[in-house]
């Protein structure tokens, strides 16, 4: 089988997460700078077998789109000129950033650590993995 990639995409960085070949365990990869991220997806997708990309779709409470949507799209529209063959599911990613950082106390991080925003994308990327493995 092939890995599912999940990704908590931002205007500044953006977290991604992996599962393993099996896709059981999901699990925090990186956080890219977001400028780099085609790059990196490139390299990625030569050096490992992926067969799905997730894209957070970040909603409001109400359920309207994020002002980060408009981003989100733009970023799609590219990632399909350079990945045409790679299908792309979006996932709800409301909450994830608090997930995250509760994820982060309940760990036991010190709260110098818990600033750390690059963390909390990659740590939503992951809990956007596991909520598509578990629900799906």
């Amino acid at each position: 089988m092939a890995r599912i990639l999940a990704i908590d995409f931002g205007t500044k960085r953006t977290g991604i997460a992996v599962t393993d070949e099996l896709q059981l365990i999901a699990s925090g990869l990186t956080t890219v700078e977001t400028p780099k991220l085609l790059n990196f997806l490139k390299d990625y997708f030569l050096a490992e077998n992926v067969s799905l990309v997730l894209v957070g779709q970040p909603l409001q409470k109400d359920g309207t789109p994020s002002d980060v949507e408009e981003e989100i799209q733009k970023f799609l529209e590219i990632f399909e000129k350079n990945f045409q063959e790679m299908p792309v599911k979006r996932v709800d990613e409301r909450y994830t950033s608090k997930m995250a950082f509760q994820t982060m106390i309940d760990s036991g991080l010190s709260k110098k650590k818990r600033r750390n925003k690059a963390l909390i994308d990659e740590i939503s990327a992951t809990i956007i993995l596991q909520e598509y493995l578990y629900n799906d």
